[in-house]
């Protein structure tokens, strides 16, 4: 079922339409009770990897349960065979650690068990406080969970970063896409006065009051929202509704947007053809972390069954094949397949991260973020997605840039901005490309963990 935003006393209505949050209800049936889900792990048949073999009741997102649990371990799967004919699906993963490497630690393999036992998610407190997870209640998250979607444009990111500063509120966490001009964000607050959720009716009012406009720009043809989040969901997935929901799959772009689209993912494929009782969808495309979690996310939101998948690496790319069914146990009719087809392109496009990739790494302070992308925006940098977290006092986040126009930044630009800003250090080469994993053994990933004190200081790693 789908439950709405968080209702205002009084509050003015911001949008003409409105998405609502997905929400699963929390049943635990006696049935999974009695006989729940059974993990295996196999350090043993394959050379390179560990399998996962997994086995439990079906139900509709069993599947995404599962790649979201592998996935949050920082888990990188690189076949899976799926099986959930009836009542009853079996998986098995082909997985590794970040370093390509098996899983041998017995802490993390004991985690993989825990986790892929429960036939729910537990929404533990701890998990609940972690913003960046789940996108929560203000009153059990201990922040306020904003959603924002709408146009995309250089410098949004600086507009709503200002207006929050401007409200004394402190962004803890945030994650930005964008995709087809358009932008979907959810960004997790606190009040600088309380050090918690906004719990000010009329100044949660007047924030979403000024961020609307905001995000509406000067597109008139769609609309913007600008609500606060209420029921629990996993952030990646709620970012996939949320562009789903603003159909930026719609092939409503420009003849240059197009162009340029098919220039920077020249080789995504999605064929869709039928086989007895389903409708067989063949993906293809560079392989990438987090890729079968976003076209399982995309399957499951437009309530389609997988009964039967094939996941394989063919050189640097992957190919995914899905026997599908509606709910009710029909195939896809033609439209169907074009809006499936359409879809899952702009799920593989909307984590695909152009431009420079720059690590920023410091002691966190009231209006960083603003600082920082308003630097970005005074020097003709547009941010095209986005990772903003703490880590206790440290501030560490990841921003993707492009010029204003889309292209990507000479690096003497970076240069300039460094130098016209002392307190920031910067070293540039280019993004690397989507097929590529950026590995634990890292010069950030060193920076990271070396020494506290590197930590210190505004340091970028782009």
């Amino acid at each position: 079922m789908l439950a709405s935003p968080m209702s205002l006393s009084n509050a003015p209505t911001m949008t003409s339409s409105r998405s609502w949050p997905y929400f699963d209800p929390e049943y635990d049936t006696m049935s999974s009770i009695i006989d729940p889900p059974k993990v295996m792990i196999d350090n043993d048949s394959e050379k390179n990897a560990t399998l996962v073999k997994v086995s439990s009741q079906n139900k509709h997102g069993t599947l995404l349960e599962v790649v979201q649990e592998l996935m949050d371990m920082d888990l990188t799967i690189s076949k899976a065979y799926i099986t959930s004919d009836g009542g009853w699906f079996m998986d098995v993963f082909h997985v590794t650690d970040q370093k390509g490497l098996k899983i041998r630690d017995e802490k993390l393999i004991g985690n993989i068990q825990k986790a892929l036992s429960l036939q729910k998610k537990k929404w533990t407190a701890e998990f609940q406080k972690c913003p960046g997870r789940s996108v929560g209640t203000q009153t059990i998250s201990e922040h306020t969970a904003i959603e924002l979607t709408g146009t995309d444009r250089p410098g949004l990111l600086s507009e709503v970063t200002a207006v929050l500063a401007e409200m004394s509120c402190r962004v803890n966490a945030a994650e930005v896409w964008t995709h087809n001009r358009r932008v979907a964000c959810v960004m997790y607050v606190t009040d600088e006065d309380t050090l918690g959720p906004i719990e000010n009716v009329r100044k949660l009012e007047r924030i979403l009051e000024k961020l609307n406009p905001i995000m509406q720009g000067c597109d008139d043809e769609k609309v913007a929202r600008s609500v606060v989040a209420e029921s629990f969901t996993h952030v990646e997935r709620r970012l996939h509704q949320l562009m789903l929901a603003d159909h930026d799959s719609d092939p409503s772009v420009s003849q240059s947007q197009i162009s340029s689209r098919k220039q920077k993912n020249p080789n995504i494929t999605v064929e869709i053809g039928s086989e007895k009782n389903y409708s067989v969808v063949k993906v293809q495309c560079l392989d990438r972390p987090k890729l079968l979690f976003d076209t399982v996310c995309t399957l499951t939101d437009l309530k389609y069954v997988v009964s039967h998948a094939t996941i394989y690496p063919s050189g640097s790319y992957a190919v995914q094949e899905y026997h599908i069914r509606s709910m009710d146990g029909r195939t896809l009719d033609d439209p169907a397949k074009a809006k499936v087809k359409r879809c899952l392109e702009a799920a593989i496009e909307r984590r695909s991260s152009e431009g420079l990739r720059l690590y920023l790494c410091t002691t966190d302070r009231p209006g960083l973020l603003t600082e920082v992308t308003r630097t970005f925006r005074e020097n003709g940098l547009s941010v095209t997605r986005a990772e903003v977290s703490t880590q206790g006092d440290k501030a560490v986040n990841t921003f993707y840039v492009t010029d204003v126009n889309g292209l990507p930044v000479d690096l003497k630009k970076v240069e300039a901005i460094r130098k016209e800003n002392p307190f920031l250090e910067v070293h540039a080469v280019p993004a690397a490309s989507e097929g590529a994993r950026v590995l634990d053994a890292s010069p950030f990933s060193k920076f990271i963990k070396s020494s506290e004190r590197l930590l210190q200081g505004l340091g970028w790693r782009v």
